[in-house]
């Protein structure tokens, strides 16, 4: 594989994005990952190794830019995490993930009509964002929280209201034991996409906090992982 860190201009500044590729020069689906709050970090770069490994360019953009290039904190630092975390906006999120869309379409390893977005976190709540105001081909979003309603001391705004803007299929990944995601919550969004009759699939892993698909979290469970990772996988197959 083939790691690059491009350097891709927005409206903001410059973006940096850590880039994977398989070997060979075929055209391939791609995805688009975005971070959790502690940034492009490793457990980010290895999704995206990862992923690439099953066959997919994946580029994943600094949203932090606008505060900080290279941005990477630790799972224990939320006093780190807030200068940085409180000031995403939708909107910057929204140019930040379309900056990256576009960088895919253009990438000569890339077939432009395969490319998605997966994002875990507030990751999980932009790739809902993209669900709603992109053309991309299918979205996963991992234990997003903030769709529903808005959280103090952060300007990023709910998605719910705008969830019949969707066109393309989301899979919805949520632990059972998040305690900043209620059940109550998830079963909102699943019955608004129901209602709306959109193409979505909602999975709760039973035994899985927030962040069990992060090994290098102390909430990492690794069932919860494999099996979020298998139907992942799946759904990327099925639509993309």
């Amino acid at each position: 594989m083939t790691e690059t860190t491009l350097t891709l201009p927005t409206a903001d500044g410059p973006m940096r994005a850590f880039r994977v590729a398989p070997d060979g020069d075929a055209r391939l689906p791609a995805l688009l990952v975005i971070q959790e709050a502690f940034g492009v970090n490793n457990h980010i770069r290895n999704v995206c190794r990862r992923v690439a490994a099953h066959g997919y360019v994946t580029l994943a953009p600094e949203l932090f830019h606008r505060t900080g290039e290279g941005v990477e904190l630790g799972y224990t630092d939320m006093p780190q995490v807030m200068p940085h975390f409180s000031k995403l906006t939708n909107p910057g999120i929204l140019m930040d993930i379309q900056t990256g869309l576009a960088a895919l379409r253009a990438d000569a390893r890339v077939d432009p009509s395969r490319i998605g977005v997966i994002g875990f976190c507030v990751g999980g709540f932009s790739t809902f964002l993209a669900a709603e105001k992109t053309d991309a081909a299918v979205f996963v979003a991992f234990y997003g929280g903030g769709i529903l309603r808005a959280r103090p001391g952060i300007a990023l705004e709910p998605l719910i209201g705008d969830a019949d803007e969707i066109r393309r299929p989301i899979l919805l990944m949520f632990g059972g034991q998040d305690q900043s995601i209620p059940p109550a919550d998830v079963d909102e969004i699943d019955a608004t996409l129901t209602r709306l009759a959109k193409v979505h699939q909602t999975v709760t892993l039973p035994d899985g906090g927030h962040g069990f698909a992060c090994d290098d979290r102390a909430a990492y469970h690794q069932p919860s992982n494999d099996e979020a990772w298998r139907i992942t996988y799946e759904w990327l197959g099925r639509n993309l």
